[in-house]
């Protein structure tokens, strides 16, 4: 079968073409103009700071949890402790995406973050259903579980942007080192 293009078709991959050619495949994380708005933004440095504050609430958290689920006492505190962590997980959340916005230009779901924030959503939903849990007043046990698997389903999270604030340093450090050897050649 030969297909003859029509003048539409022709518009139409025309301007898919110049679309394509005005995006250059992405290389790395941040593309230079991506990596000036992370370092220029007063988001980077809220999310640095909100991500060890998060990290240490769910260790105290974990040790509330684990401590009423082996002596049945502090059930109040340990709720208390995992509303707060939720607290901290929203805030984080929402100026997270804030962060994306002025990056990448869209709040959520970029290709350079996009499974993080898939399993972002994955650990707010684990740790939503643990409020409605409460607020209905399920068997505490039961919610400390549910509150435990959020935790390590946030790990996981945790461990992901680390990987890829790894990442990113990596690609700095090679393209500093591409820029020096370019300088020596010349």
């Amino acid at each position: 079968m030969t297909v003859v293009p029509t003048p539409q078709t022709a518009a139409s991959d025309a301007a898919v073409s110049h679309l394509a050619s005005a995006s250059p495949p992405r290389t790395g994380l941040y593309t230079p103009e991506e990596r000036k708005r992370r370092d220029e933004t007063k988001w980077t440095l809220v999310q640095g700071i909100l991500a060890p504050v998060q990290f240490l609430v769910m260790g105290v958290s974990v040790f509330l949890v684990l401590r009423y689920l082996k002596t049945g006492q502090g059930l109040e505190a340990a709720h208390l402790s995992i509303v707060v962590k939720t607290l901290v997980l929203y805030t984080i959340m929402v100026t997270g995406a804030i962060w994306e916005k002025v990056v990448f230009g869209q709040y959520l779901f970029h290709e350079s973050f996009f499974w993080e924030d898939v399993v972002s959503f994955f650990v707010i939903g684990q740790h939503t259903a643990y409020l409605i849990g409460l607020y209905l007043e399920w068997e505490p046990r039961f919610l400390m579980g549910m509150a435990l698997v959020a935790y390590g389903a946030y790990t996981v999270n945790a461990i992901q942007f680390i990987l890829k604030l790894r990442a990113a340093r990596l690609q700095e450090a090679a393209e500093k080192a591409a820029r020096a050897a370019e300088v020596q050649a010349a």
